[in-house]
C-alpha cells in the first residue's frame, strides 16, 4: 500500500463487488467492511464497520439494474459516511443510471440525470468518477469535480489485439475495419476510436419512434467489404444495435462486431444478440453480467478495474489524471 493511502478507505455496495475487489487488488489495499441489509418492507439499512473519522472515503457503486435500489443504496452509504465524520467522500459510479434523461426531450418531462446529480451532492458526495457518461453535459449538472473516464482505455487495446491484428494489411498500411456509430450523437466517440485504430468511420441514421424502439433508416459511409464495429456507450434491449448490424450486413460488410461500455442487457437482449449478425459483443465490467449473458459465447468482457484504480491512486497522490483520457 502506498504511504499516502493510509488515510483512505474504499467501500462498495452490492451492485458490483467483483469490480471493487479488483480495484483494491490493483491498489494493494483491503476493501472496507460495511453491512448492507434490508428491512422486511425493503428499506435499506447500512452500517460502516470501519473507523472512517477524518478519512478520505471512496464508495464504488454503479447504479445498474435494479437502478433505484442501487442508487438508494449509494445515497444511504454516502450519508452514513458523512455522519461518521469522513473527511471527504468520492463516489466511483462506473455506470451512471438515469443518464439518458439528460434533457427535456418533450413537454412536461424531467431531467432525471440532473436530479440524480443533486441527490448525490446533497447526500455528501464531493467528487464523482464515472466511465463513458451517456452525454458529456452531465458533468455540468454537478457543482463538484467530475471525472468522466473513457472505456476506450480497455476497449481499444482489446480490438487491436483481435480484429485489428486480423485485418491490418502491412503492405498497404491499412485496416479493413470501419467503426460505426449507431446514431449521430455517438459520432465524436466513434471518430476517436477510428483514429486510434487507423480505421474508417460510418454513421447509422436511425429514427426512434419510442423509448427502446428504433428503426434504422440509412447508413452514411462505406461498409461494403469491411469488418464493421458498432460502437455505443451502452446496450440495453439490444434492439437498436441488432437492427444496425442487420443494415450493415445487408450493405456488404464482411462481419459485424459491437463494442459497448455498459452491458445493461435488459429483457430479451441476449437472445436478440445471439440471433443477430453480430459475431462478437465486447463490453466492460462496469455492470456485472446476468447469468444469461455469462453463458452467451458472443459476449466478451474487458475490465476497467485497473483504469479506475489508477484514477483513485492519482487522486490520492495529487497527480494529474489527464493521461487516462484518450484524445
Amino acid at each position: 500500500m502506498y504511504k499516502s493511502f493510509n488515510n483512505i478507505r474504499i467501500f462498495c455496495g452490492n451492485a458490483n463487488k467483483p469490480l471493487a475487489v479488483n480495484i483494491c487488488k490493483y491498489l494493494n489495499m483491503p476493501l472496507g467492511e460495511a453491512s448492507i441489509t434490508s428491512f422486511a418492507d425493503g428499506e435499506i439499512n447500512v452500517k460502516i464497520l470501519d473507523n472512517i473519522r477524518n478519512r478520505d472515503v471512496f464508495i464504488i457503486q454503479p447504479t445498474c439494474p435494479p437502478v433505484n435500489d442501487h442508487l438508494m443504496e449509494l445515497l444511504i452509504m454516502v450519508d452514513a459516511a458523512k455522519r461518521a465524520s469522513a473527511a471527504s467522500i468520492t463516489a466511483i459510479i462506473p455506470y451512471y443510471g438515469y443518464s439518458r434523461q439528460d434533457r427535456k426531450a418533450a413537454p412536461r418531462t424531467p431531467i432525471s440525470a440532473k436530479l440524480v446529480a443533486d441527490l448525490l451532492q446533497v447526500a455528501g458526495v464531493r467528487r464523482m468518477v464515472s466511465v463513458d457518461l451517456h452525454a458529456n453535459q452531465i458533468q455540468g449538472f454537478f457543482d463538484i469535480a467530475v471525472d468522466n473516464l473513457y472505456g476506450a482505455n480497455s476497449m481499444i487495446p482489446h480490438l487491436k489485439e483481435t480484429l485489428w491484428r486480423e485485418t491490418y494489411d502491412p503492405q498497404r498500411q491499412k485496416s479493413r475495419i470501419v467503426m460505426v456509430s449507431p446514431d449521430a450523437g455517438g459520432a465524436e466517440r466513434t471518430r476517436m476510436y477510428a483514429s486510434h485504430l487507423d480505421a474508417k468511420m460510418a454513421v447509422v441514421d436511425k429514427r426512434r419512434e419510442e423509448a427502446n424502439v428504433a428503426a434504422v433508416m440509412n447508413v452514411i459511409g462505406k461498409v461494403n467489404d469491411k469488418d464493421a464495429v458498432l460502437l455505443d456507450d451502452m446496450v440495453d434491449t439490444g434492439g437498436s444495435l441488432c437492427k444496425a448490424a442487420e443494415a450493415i450486413r445487408k450493405l456488404g460488410a464482411n462481419r459485424v462486431w459491437a463494442s459497448c461500455t455498459h452491458a445493461i442487457l435488459s429483457g430479451d437482449a441476449v437472445k436478440r444478440i445471439e440471433d443477430s449478425p453480430i459475431e462478437r459483443l465486447v463490453v466492460t465490467d462496469t455492470i456485472p453480467l446476468t447469468e444469461e449473458a455469462q453463458k452467451c459465447k458472443k459476449i466478451i468482457v474487458v475490465s476497467v478495474a485497473d483504469m479506475l484504480a489508477e484514477a483513485i491512486r492519482r487522486l490520492v497522490t495529487n497527480e494529474s489524471i489527464s493521461e487516462l483520457f484518450f484524445k
